[in-house]
Order: C-alpha cells, then sequence, then structure tokens
C-alpha cells in the first residue's frame, strides 16, 4: 500500500510489541511465585498456587501463591516487627530508599509495561506511556514527602500496619498511589494485590530486594480476596485499611472493621458524567469521550461513563460519536497501534454483556460500531446506548466495561441535577469554551475531581478520590499524606472522660437566688430556626452531678432527626456565603454569648455541680474558641498543585454538605461549641446532639443562635437519648458526615450503620479530649474533617 493510500483510508498496519523480555523474565521463575514476606520468598501455607492467564488469547502466564489466613499473620507480624526502626529511621533516609524504587522502576518501565499488559489486557501504548511514567513520578514525588515530613507534617506521625488491597485495573499504577506515601510516612506495608493481576506486585517486590528496603517494611500477600484479604482486613494488629475497588465490597470492609478503631480510606466505583455544552469544541470533546470510557476498556473506576450533552447539539455530536467509534481499533494489546484491548477476564466481560442486555430490555436504544473484535480472548465493542433514562439501570449502575449511557440537557442547571443523579461521586469532566460557565458548573457538580476540557489527568501531587458512595480519602498530593498519618496529640487522650470536679450544692436555703430560679426547664428541640416541640411529645429528666432533679427536656426520635435533616438541606445560602460573611456572623455569636456569659456559667454550675470559677472558664474558652473558628473562616483555603501537566489545579476545600454531630458529655458549653462550630464555620448545615446529661447549654445557646443572623436551618438541636438519636444519623442517607464523641460500642454503631451509605464519619473510638486543651480541642484537624477536598484540572496554554 502507497503512502497517499495510506493517508486516504487511514488503515494502519500492526506495530507488535515483543512479549519475549516479559516471557524470559516468567520462564526464569518457572512461571511460579511465592508470597513475599519479611524480604524473603515464602512458600504458601495452603500449598496452594492460582492461575493468571492472559484476557487477551487465554493462555496461561504464571502460577501465584495462594494465601491463608497463617500466612497473613506471619506477614502482619513482620511488618509489625519493622515498623519502629523504619519509622525512628527519619525522612531523609526513607527519601533514599523511595528515590531508589523510583529509579530502578525506570530502569525496567519496559518489563513492567509489557507484564502488565500480559496480565491485564490493556494496550501497551497506555501501559508504556501512562501507567508506569505515573508509577515513578509517584515514587520520586513522596522521596520528597518523606524528606519534608518533619518540617511540613511535625505534628504528625505514622498510623502503624497498612494494610492495603488494590485493584485489577491498574495493577502497578494503584500499588504505587497506596505503597509509596505509606513508606514516605514511616508506616510498613502488607499488600493484597487483586486475584487477577498479581505479576507486576511481585516484580516490584524484586525491585524492593534490589534496592535493600529492611526486611518486613514491604510485604506482599497473593491469594483470593476472600481469603487473604478477608484476613488482612480483621488482622488485629493492622492499624489502617486502605481498600480500592467496588462500592459493594468496601461497605463489607467497613463493617468488618466497624468499632475496631482502625483508619479506613475508601477509593470505590463510580458513574461519573461527562458534560458537553452547546459551546465546546465538539472535536476535542469527541476525542475526550474517547479517552474517557474507551481507556482501558472502560476498566476505570472514574470512567466517563454518564455523556450529558447539551440538546441544542445532540444530534450532531452523537453523528461525530458514533462516527468516531468507527474508526476505534480493538485488538491484541501488545499492538502498539491499537486503541482498545481485552477485558481482564470472563467473569467481568459476562457481568458487562449482562448490563448491556439489560439496557436492550429496559428501551434504550444500542449502537455499536462495525469494529472487527477478535475471536480468541475476551474482547468487547465500543458500546454506546441513547434515549436513556434516568431511572434506567445502566445510567445509576457501574458498568465498568466501554458502554457509554448518553442523556441530553437543556439549561445549565439541569445539567448539575442529572450530574448529581448517582450515588456515587468519584468525578466529572466538563466542556466548554466558556470558563467562567465550567467554574460555575464544577463547583456544583458533586465530585472529588473535575476535569475541563481534559479527562481522566492524575498526578502524584493532586489528591483523588470521590464522594457518596465512592468512598472517602485521598491519594495523592498532601491532602493524601493524611491518609497514613495520625496527629500526635492523640497519645495524650485519656481513657475515661475528661471532667470538672463536682462540688456538692448548698441546702436550697441557703443557696444564693440566680437570675435561672424558678424558670421552667422544659426545653423544645430546635429545628429550621425555629423551637419545636418534639414529635414523640415525650419530656426527659435533667439531674444535675448528684442525681438531683434540675429540669426537663424534649426527647426526640427518628422522626425528629428526619425533619431536622429536611431543614438542614432546605437552608441553602450558608454554604454559598463566602468566608468573610459567614466570619461575621461567628464574631457576632461569639459577642453575643459575651454578654450572656454569667448566665451560661451559672447553668453549667446548675447541671454539673463544677466550681463557678471553673465554669466560667469553660464559657470563656468557648467564646475563645468561637473567635479561632471564625479566623479560620476565610482563611482555611486550598492550593494550586504543582503537577507534571500544563494544568492549574486547584484543590479546593468544599463544605461536606448536612453533617450530623453527636456531642461528647463533658464540657456541655465548650463540647458543643468546639464541634459545632468549625463545621458550620465552613459552610456545613448541622444537626446536633448534645450532651445527653447536660443538655442546657445547648439548648440555651439556640438563644443566640436566634438574635445572630444565623439563617434558620444552619443549626439544628435534636434533645434525648444520644446513642438511639445517634443510630439514626448514621442510617440517614441524607446526611453526608458524621462526628461521634461517646462510647466504643457507640462508635461501632455509628461505623456499621454509616456503610450503607458510604457517609464519612469522625470517631473517638472511646478515648477522651481535654477540651479545655487547644491543643486537644480546636484546629486544622476539625476544619480537615468539615471539608472536601475537590480537584479542578484547568488546562492552560495556546
Amino acid at each position: 500500500m502507497e503512502i497517499k493510500e495510506i493517508f486516504d483510508t487511514m488503515v494502519y498496519g500492526p506495530a507488535p510489541e515483543s512479549a519475549a523480555p516479559a516471557v524470559d523474565y516468567l520462564e526464569s521463575h518457572n512461571r511460579t511465585f511465592d508470597l513475599f514476606i519479611n524480604g524473603e520468598w515464602t512458600k504458601p501455607s495452603s500449598k496452594k498456587y492460582m492461575e493468571s492467564h492472559n484476557p487477551a488469547n487465554k493462555e496461561l502466564l504464571a502460577k501465584f501463591a495462594e494465601a491463608d489466613e497463617k500466612d497473613v499473620d506471619k506477614a502482619v507480624k513482620a511488618a509489625k516487627d519493622a515498623l519502629p526502626k523504619w519509622a525512628a529511621l527519619g525522612g531523609f533516609e526513607r527519601a533514599k530508599y523511595l528515590y531508589a524504587i523510583a529509579r530502578q522502576i525506570q530502569k525496567h518501565s519496559r518489563l513492567f509495561a509489557v507484564l502488565e499488559t500480559l496480565d491485564n489486557g490493556k494496550p501497551i501504548r497506555e501501559t508504556r506511556d501512562i501507567d508506569i511514567p505515573i508509577v515513578v513520578r509517584h515514587f520520586y514525588h513522596h522521596a520528597g514527602w518523606a524528606k519534608l515530613m518533619e518540617t511540613e507534617l511535625r505534628d504528625y506521625k505514622e498510623v502503624g500496619v497498612i494494610g492495603q488491597i488494590i485493584p485489577w485495573n491498574f495493577p502497578l499504577m494503584m500499588l504505587a498511589w497506596k505503597v509509596a506515601p505509606a513508606l514516605a510516612m514511616g508506616n510498613t506495608v502488607v499488600l493484597k494485590p487483586a486475584e487477577y493481576t498479581s505479576l507486576t506486585a511481585l516484580l516490584f517486590a524484586e525491585i524492593c530486594e534490589k534496592v535493600g528496603l529492611p526486611k518486613g517494611v514491604f510485604n506482599i500477600v497473593t491469594g483470593k480476596g476472600t481469603v487473604a484479604g478477608t484476613a488482612l482486613v480483621n488482622h488485629k494488629d493492622v492499624n489502617k485499611v486502605a481498600f480500592t475497588g467496588s462500592t459493594n465490597v468496601g461497605k463489607i470492609i467497613r463493617r468488618e472493621i466497624a468499632g475496631s478503631g482502625k483508619k479506613i480510606s475508601l477509593e470505590l466505583g463510580g458513574k461519573s458524567p461527562f458534560i458537553v455544552f452547546e459551546d465546546a469544541d465538539l472535536d476535542s470533546a469527541i476525542e475526550g469521550i474517547v479517552d474517557a470510557i474507551w481507556f482501558n476498556q472502560g476498566q476505570v473506576c472514574c470512567a466517563g461513563s454518564r455523556l450529558l450533552v447539551q440538546e441544542s447539539i445532540a444530534e450532531k455530536f452523537y453523528a461525530k460519536l458514533k462516527d468516531r467509534m468507527g474508526k476505534l481499533r480493538v485488538g491484541n494489546p501488545m499492538d502498539k497501534a491499537i486503541d482498545m484491548g481485552a477485558i481482564v477476564d470472563e467473569t467481568q466481560f459476562k457481568t458487562i454483556d449482562k448490563l448491556v442486555k439489560l439496557g436492550i430490555s429496559e428501551g434504550c436504544e444500542i449502537y455499536q460500531a462495525n469494529n472487527a473484535v477478535p475471536k480468541n480472548g475476551f474482547y468487547y465493542p465500543p458500546t454506546l446506548f441513547t434515549d436513556v433514562s434516568t431511572s434506567a439501570t445502566i445510567a445509576q449502575e457501574e458498568i465498568f466495561g466501554p458502554v457509554l449511557v448518553a442523556m441530553t440537557f437543556r439549561s445549565h442547571n439541569e445539567a448539575v441535577a442529572l450530574a448529581n443523579n448517582s450515588r456515587y461521586g468519584l468525578a466529572a469532566s466538563i466542556w466548554t469554551e466558556n470558563i467562567n460557565l465550567a467554574l460555575d458548573v464544577a463547583p456544583k457538580v458533586k465530585a472529588g475531581a473535575v476535569w475541563i476540557n481534559c479527562t481522566n489527568q492524575f498526578d502524584a501531587s493532586a489528591g483523588f478520590g470521590g464522594y457518596r458512595e465512592s468512598g472517602f480519602g485521598r491519594e495523592g498530593g498532601k491532602e493524601g499524606l493524611y491518609e497514613y498519618t495520625k496527629p500526635r496529640i492523640e497519645d495524650e487522650f485519656s481513657s475515661k472522660p475528661i471532667i470538672p470536679k463536682a462540688e456538692k450544692p448548698k441546702a436550697k436555703s441557703q443557696k444564693p437566688k440566680t437570675i435561672l430560679e424558678d424558670i421552667d426547664r422544659t426545653s423544645k428541640l430546635y429545628i429550621g430556626g425555629k423551637q419545636a416541640r418534639p414529635d414523640g411529645g415525650y419530656s426527659l429528666n435533667v439531674l444535675n452531678a448528684f442525681g438531683e432533679y434540675i429540669g426537663e427536656v424534649s426527647e426526640g426520635n427518628r422522626k425528629d432527626i428526619r425533619n431536622a435533616v429536611e431543614a438542614a438541606h432546605a437552608e441553602k445560602s450558608w454554604a454559598g456565603m463566602t468566608g468573610h460573611a459567614r466570619a461575621q456572623v461567628l464574631y457576632y455569636i461569639a459577642e453575643n454569648l459575651a454578654i450572656r456569659s454569667e448566665e451560661f456559667a451559672e447553668r453549667i454550675v446548675e447541671m454539673t455541680n463544677q466550681s463557678l470559677e471553673s465554669a466560667q472558664e469553660e464559657v470563656e474558652k468557648s467564646i475563645e474558641r468561637i473567635y479561632t473558628y471564625a479566623a479560620f473562616a476565610d482563611k482555611y483555603d486550598g492550593q494550586a498543585h504543582s503537577t507534571v501537566q500544563r494544568m492549574v489545579t486547584l484543590a479546593m476545600p468544599e463544605s461536606v454538605g448536612v453533617m450530623g454531630i453527636v456531642c461528647p458529655d463533658e464540657n456541655p458549653l465548650l463540647g458543643f461549641i468546639s464541634t459545632v462550630i468549625p463545621a458550620i464555620a465552613m459552610g456545613n448545615n448541622v444537626v446536633a446532639i448534645p450532651s445527653e446529661k447536660h443538655p442546657f447549654s445547648a439548648t440555651d445557646f439556640y438563644q443566640i443562635l436566634e438574635t445572630s443572623d444565623v439563617p434558620g436551618g444552619v443549626v439544628n438541636i435534636v434533645t434525648g437519648h444520644k446513642d438511639e438519636l445517634a443510630k439514626e444519623m448514621a442510617k440517614h442517607y441524607n446526611i453526608d458526615g458524621i462526628w461521634y464523641f461517646g462510647t466504643k460500642e457507640g462508635c461501632k454503631d455509628i461505623e456499621f450503620l454509616a456503610a450503607d451509605s458510604m457517609k464519612r464519619s469522625w470517631l473517638n473510638f472511646g478515648k477522651y479530649r481535654n477540651w479545655l486543651d487547644n491543643a486537644q480541642g480546636e484546629g486544622e484537624e476539625f476544619l480537615r474533617h468539615a471539608t472536601e477536598i475537590k480537584n479542578i484540572w484547568i488546562p492552560y496554554g495556546a
């Protein structure tokens, strides 16, 4: 064929990559791999081995060890034994190891790329040009963070032994995202790779051997998720679980560890919107879709699988898209000229096909181009559905394959509503030539990453992670380091509540009359800016520290929680206010509390029987704490990340949304202020359950709110049995995050129940703060838990 004909037809000939070096590598191991525990290759206790096949041709690649509970226990013990020396080694020495790992991966990059393609089925040009360079970038980047930890994260320390479970769609990249920050921050790791794709992780272990990484710092247990994965999650000496995978499995893991006190981060499924406005560069948007949904055969958690097109251009856009689909090349992933390789295995292939057939049965219109698809191997053609209703299964469920579902919208507000009509919230892509429109829509879309006129952009310096049922936690950037560290101050927390000393009250005849004498003490709930009677019509007696009756408080129930959540969602103005405007309101709250400080101090004395002096100290500390968060309201900023791409990548702290806060019993006023105020300072609306024993400080406080320009619904107060109400909040699907300061048993219930909606939780696990101590009772840790980080990627340059 002549060159002129090639340009006319755009027909590509094959450009195969040689698999010989990878085959030689496998043969050098007799195509059999053991576990990597304590720096040594160890045969499995089960004496069982699993098989790994090439999805492109179904041929056997290798066998790898099937770990059981004994093997996992051995690996965790090795990591635990190695932890003290590794953490004490210091950031500079750890940085040397991470740098050496990065260099070794660079030196063997082609072997890693070819092995990944053989094992996973993705095109060689993707593993070569995307996956492996990102892996190298993560180890270089986190080598830097290891060195800087002592200055930039001086108030934080390592978490401990980290159990990490990674998926099969980006085997080595997911390893790097988790292992690099964990090791940099002084933790040790036990890694459980995916059942289908363990080979590059095992090659990585050899790299660790080669650079002399201390024994036990990094360990690999291959095998089944139901055996090795479960054992790792439940091991008592694992201090944190980091999981990437399906939402359903993420929920199971969260329930498994509920109440254990283990830290957890979950990067789960997605159904990400790809929004095309009528002024977009349509040809660029088409190429963006190719990268969004047909990259890695659509087996990407953040794949742009929901196409939202403005109605005025839909017909033209669909025609262009179908034409482009017809030119996609599906074939041998070792061919450098193909666009799509093979689905990872037969099970996933059947899952995709089942959902496609379901979409057809639900009346959606399917289009599949007449692409040549190889018969020997698990290949699925690029697929488009149009005329899809928002309630269709394929519009709501993650297909995890090369299947795009398309819908239209008319207005910008409708586009946002459709984008957010999902239980997921991992990523979004916005296409428009109007930067004002793009930056108006981006903050409104519930997603952890938003790409403007681009898609699937990743970098070690920018955090990645989701909202809602896409999980919580971030990987990459400084925000990702917090997942592998914990505040040093936690070591000073008490195992028992720190309660001010009570003094026996004087006889009533001798007690001086106070301004609170003879006032009815039955306090109502506070919902939507109004005092409200409890739905059940019951009240609870409130007793002082010596069991003496001092008044009554409304007994809230499930319906009261529901009403409070509805009121919180109905208040739309607070989150949209500037930090400066919220700060003014907080200063006003502090001013009004100061005017009534004597009254609030006497109320604390009445409930707790502590001295008037200590009660006055609590009130003064409460006023000071409001000032702290008023100061932070317009200063807790994001940053522009220094990514390797030509991007302005904005890391924006956003409010979580509607938060449920279960306040501590100790320090009834200060505990309420210290938890509720930072949440509203960041723009959240709150449903608060105050101290069950001493609720009057909170119910008195709503009078302060009413006179301080706080919009109704920003703070809602439901009194009653704390743990019963907390469970209702944990179950409620319209609460986005929950804080609980109570018993260890209560923490277990909250974490278990919160798994259904995958809401964020911050729990004390039976450890108690000294709320009067600024180091324990206030600070940026509270603000981090009151916000989500959204990364907005904006390309620049001609």
